[in-house]
């Protein structure tokens, strides 16, 4: 790349490592911000900054807050019986976005025992049913029957969204209605 525009290529270099931008739409991205919105740039620049400082991963759930408790665990009106395990906080936004599960979250970011060890403490505090909205893929079926096995001292009831999800294919990438509808078909494991 041309070394006149060192500090431009800088910028297309960090824009092309968010997901789904390539090269040239780093660069004509670049382009706008630099050289025909200033403002918006700069807004954008203010928008990163604020969310770097303010945001956090929920104390309970995992997903993310702007405080200790996300505005779902703080939500006394959610269905506290129903816990809907997900791979990130970013599934969490997906789902949250048709407005059909009232229940509430748990982001499954490993495997690990403490991981493990919070999800059991959720359970206790009256969960009755576990909804796993993970990727299909058979190394989630094998975490699935992990959780499952770690969590069959309790009485609870072990559900999956529905099939017609495509194998390997993240949830954010789904439509509305397919989503809604593994939702609402969800079926036991």
């Amino acid at each position: 790349m041309n070394n006149s525009l060192e500090k431009f290529n800088r910028l297309v270099d960090a824009l092309e490592e968010l997901p789904t931008i390539g090269q040239k739409s780093a660069t004509r991205l670049a382009y706008h911000m630099v050289m025909k919105d200033n403002f918006s740039a700069l807004k954008i620049a203010h928008a990163i900054e604020d969310a770097l400082g303010s945001l956090r991963k929920c104390h309970s759930c995992g997903g993310m807050s702007e405080d200790e408790l996300c505005y779902i665990c703080s939500d006394e009106g959610r269905n506290h019986s129903l816990l809907c395990v997900v791979e990130n906080a970013k599934d969490i936004l997906t789902i949250e976005e048709n407005g059909l599960f009232d229940g509430r979250f748990f982001v499954l970011d490993s495997i690990e025992e403490h991981t493990i060890t919070h999800l059991q403490d959720m359970v206790e505090s009256g969960v009755t049913e576990v909804v796993f909205a993970l990727t299909p893929s058979i190394a989630n079926d094998a975490v699935i029957l992990y959780i499952e096995d770690k969590l069959e001292d309790y009485d609870i009831l072990f559900t999956r969204i529905a099939q017609g999800v495509p194998t390997g294919v993240s949830l954010e990438n789904i439509d509305m209605l397919s989503l809604s509808r593994a939702l609402e078909d969800r079926v036991r494991t």
